[in-house]
């Protein structure tokens, strides 16, 4: 699958958005486990993909993969800034990313109401019951 990129590289000029949302799945399609990603690789397509076509949702992924890439901190850090961005007010998954990264900080009581936080927030009951589990779990 990578030659599909570089042949899209090979057409000339930057890669567009969906190129870049293309070379991100395939980053995701090529690895058999989530530890096995190229996190570092997807934080940089997300940077870019950032710069072509900047959102809410593309900095919130892109607090995913600088996470997993680097420290659960500096991941943490992309998603606070998020924190007061209205069009992600009613969005369960930035206090369900916000509570991963504080778990793994040991940072407890505080992913416990993130969990708490993104089940109020999600319309699904089993991701609700997932969620108010996780927050059990601190």
């Amino acid at each position: 699958m990578a030659w599909r990129r570089w042949r899209a590289e090979a057409l000339g000029g930057t890669l567009g958005p969906y190129a870049l949302q293309a070379a991100i799945a395939a980053c995701h399609a090529r690895a058999a486990t989530a530890d096995q990603t190229d996190w570092p690789l997807i934080a940089a397509l997300y940077d870019a993909l950032a710069q072509v076509r900047p959102s809410p949702v593309v900095e919130l992924n892109r607090a995913v993969a600088v996470g997993r890439a680097f420290v659960p901190v500096a991941g943490l850090a992309v998603a606070d800034a998020l924190r007061h961005e209205p069009t992600l007010a009613g969005y369960h998954l930035l206090p369900t990313l916000r509570g991963d990264f504080l778990a793994t900080l040991g940072r407890h009581e505080e992913a416990r109401s993130e969990f708490v936080r993104a089940a109020d927030l999600t319309r699904n009951d089993r991701e609700r019951g997932v969620l108010l589990a996780r927050a059990d779990s601190c």
